[in-house]
């Protein structure tokens, strides 16, 4: 982990550009003139008295994603799935009232989930998976995380939510991890918790050889998005929607398992890319 701060991390992405990855409506910001899939901004909340006309602008929606804008690692996340007349539902099925969601974005806002610094609660649209991914795991929203340097795509992976990770894509929660080739898009090697798996624990799909859906489209999305930013060591994280892939966030610090998860070594394929774009 130290020498993948001190050889790609630091050397290649800026202190002063660390925010264009941590906050997520910065993101969306730099990114609005890329043509960039995102799930849509419904509401934004900086302040506590921004959240008077809560009731009014949840009214109309039936499904919904909250998320802190700088938060990290899943926190303060909730996907709501359906509403009846009274309370909107997560997708555990936890009922919510419009009082219990203004304390969350209370929460958000005061910086419960972004280490206690001032945030900004985000009301977004909810990803409606792609049917092939649900077919594999339906726990939750899965992604697609995409490693960047110097514009150049290095090593991919699939992180499929588990009942054990109570539908977070959080390898770390839980989560299985899936490698894919690059070329192809084909998922090769899968892990859970350390160790090779090559079927879903929940629903016993197999997870080897499946071919991933918008497969060049993602890779795209990837290198317009690392083309845009000055951060040119990255993860880009996509989720694969009913139309198509969708942009949830980049990370400037993307973990290491992804070499597990892919049963391969990224630093002969990081010097490769290196000499090959003249870094």
């Amino acid at each position: 982990m130290n020498q993948r701060n001190l050889e790609y991390v630091y050397p290649n992405n800026s202190r002063v550009d660390f925010p264009i990855a941590d906050d997520k409506l910065l993101t969306k910001r730099y990114l609005e003139d890329a043509s960039v899939p995102f799930p849509k901004n419904y509401h934004i909340y900086g302040y506590f008295f921004d959240l008077r006309t809560l009731a009014k602008d949840l009214a109309d929606l039936h499904d919904f994603v909250i998320k802190p804008a700088r938060g990290s690692g899943g926190g303060g996340i909730i996907v709501i799935v359906r509403k009846d007349e009274h309370y909107w539902y997560g997708v555990n099925g936890k009922p919510y009232s419009v009082e219990d969601i203004r304390r969350h974005l209370c929460d958000i806002i005061f910086g419960i989930y972004s280490f206690g610094i001032r945030d900004e609660a985000i009301i977004e649209q909810r990803i409606l998976q792609h049917p092939t991914i649900d077919a594999i795991a339906a726990m939750g929203l899965a992604d697609v995380r995409v490693i960047m340097y110097n514009d150049y795509p290095a090593l991919a992976m699939m992180r499929l939510p588990t009942r054990a990770s109570e539908g977070r894509a959080n390898l770390h929660q839980g989560a299985i991890g899936v490698g894919i080739d690059i070329e192809t898009g084909t998922t090769h090697h899968a892990t859970m918790e350390g160790g090779f798996i090559d079927r879903h624990p929940d629903t016993g799909n197999e997870l080897i050889g499946k071919e991933i859906a918008y497969w060049k489209e993602i890779i795209e999305i990837a290198k317009t998005v690392s083309k845009t930013v000055p951060l040119k060591y990255l993860g880009i994280d996509v989720a694969l929607s009913v139309d198509g892939p969708k942009i949830l966030e980049i990370n400037v610090r993307p973990g290491i398992e992804i070499q597990n998860v892919n049963n391969k070594g990224m630093r002969d394929i990081l010097s490769n890319i290196g000499t090959n774009s003249g870094a």
